[in-house]
């Protein structure tokens, strides 16, 4: 059974009971009115960089359930789709269009593109992959439930985290399926997947209950689990630490994160535990050399040093203001709000440098590539942005 909840926790406990469950963000679980949850006002400051926008674009529908339509870019093109079943490619650097197609796909995640081929998702449990060069159609195969995970794609397979935890591994070239990884889902879960992401021949992914997988891309087999947090709790509501947010893998260590649980480091080839943190989050999260970027289910933004996942910083102006997933732009951390703002914090200090509203609320993860930020606002506007030198 699958369900939409946007219900105070009480009734949600209640609904708990009767049956297998998904919850919708859990931004949207408290009502307005409820002080705990009370979006931060924004403060003033001064700001000390000045972004500059270099082009926005319309796509049409970008609402969604969840924050899995996202634009990606791969060779100096951007590709993003919207839910009524636009596919858009696009130049990166400067917003012209290359072509545009109706797929008729109500899309629901992704693009995924690589090794000439992109991939999306849909609400109705299909994966429907496209010639990047044309956008011309290759392939459709049906899954077993809707696809709320990024494709991945690598090694000549393209990988797909359905809705109900079943990981589908199809041949790229016909869409054929190679294998199947099926696992237990819990009573409850957070409504969402997280999205499965290759690395050399292994594929590495979350899962509802705690776990983090590596499984062989050739086969399926399984190479690795391991608990990033292991379920407590006398109810379903409570034992939920459903694994939403993407395999992060940088330096030959898996970063990964469970809401009510512990954010964590594991080793690529292992899957041993580095360091655990006890943080609750179901955004994905930022690395490199210098911090783990994360912000957390109270809308607190954290700079944890990657190695040993110690804070060095935590900024709670944005408190409650539905953050979006975390991303480093130069010397800075960028999130979005529900309001449609970034805000850009010191990467040194976490101290708010800039802020710049895009329009309407930012659920996508922003993107940042060649030093770009491309972020997609709900009401499908596409903007890119840049730094000043």
């Amino acid at each position: 059974m699958k369900s939409l909840l946007r219900l105070p926790l009480l009734l949600l406990a209640g609904a708990a009971l009767s049956g297998c469950g998904t919850m919708a963000d859990p931004r949207e679980w408290f009502g307005a009115d409820d002080p705990a949850r009370k979006p931060a006002e924004l403060v003033d400051f001064t700001a000390v960089i000045q972004p500059r926008q270099l082009w926005s674009m319309d796509i049409g529908d970008a609402s969604g359930d969840l924050n899995r339509l996202k634009p990606a870019v791969d060779e100096g093109i951007l590709y993003v789709a919207s839910t009524d079943g636009e596919l858009f490619a696009v130049e990166a650097d400067t917003g012209k269009e290359i072509w545009q197609v109706e797929t008729g796909l109500p899309a629901s995640a992704g693009p995924g593109v690589a090794e000439g081929l992109l991939a999306i998702g849909t609400a109705e449990g299909q994966l429907a992959a496209f010639d990047p060069r044309t956008g011309e159609a290759l392939w459709r195969r049906d899954l077993s439930s809707e696809i709320l995970a990024v494709p991945a794609i690598g090694g000549g397979v393209v990988v797909a985290h359905a809705g109900d935890g079943k990981l589908f591994g199809l041949d790229a070239a016909s869409g054929e399926q190679l294998w199947l990884y099926d696992h237990k889902v819990p009573v409850l879960t957070l409504r969402g997947s997280s999205s499965p992401v290759i690395s050399g021949g292994s594929v590495y992914c979350g899962l509802a209950g705690g776990k983090m997988i590596s499984l062989s891309l050739d086969t399926g087999a399984i190479e690795w689990e391991s608990h990033i947090t292991v379920p407590s709790g006398r109810s379903d509501l409570e034992r939920m630490v459903d694994v939403d947010t993407d395999p992060l893998i940088y330096s030959g260590t898996v970063y990964g994160g469970a809401y009510q649980g512990d954010v964590a480091a594991l080793g690529e080839g292992s899957g041993k535990i580095f360091w655990k943190r006890k943080i609750s989050v179901y955004n994905n999260m930022a690395v490199n050399w210098q911090q783990l970027a994360v912000t957390d289910d109270q809308g607190y933004v954290w700079s944890l040093d990657p190695d040993t996942g110690s804070a060095r910083w935590r900024q709670k102006a944005l408190a409650n203001r539905g953050l979006s997933a975390p991303v480093l732009q130069g010397d800075f951390t960028v999130v979005g709000d529900f309001e449609g703002y970034l805000h850009w914090l010191s990467s040194e200090d976490g101290s708010l440098a800039a802020r710049q509203r895009v329009g309407d609320a930012i659920v996508a993860a922003p993107l940042v590539v060649d030093d770009i930020l491309y972020v997609l606002a709900r009401n499908g506007k596409l903007t890119a942005l840049r730094l000043p030198e």
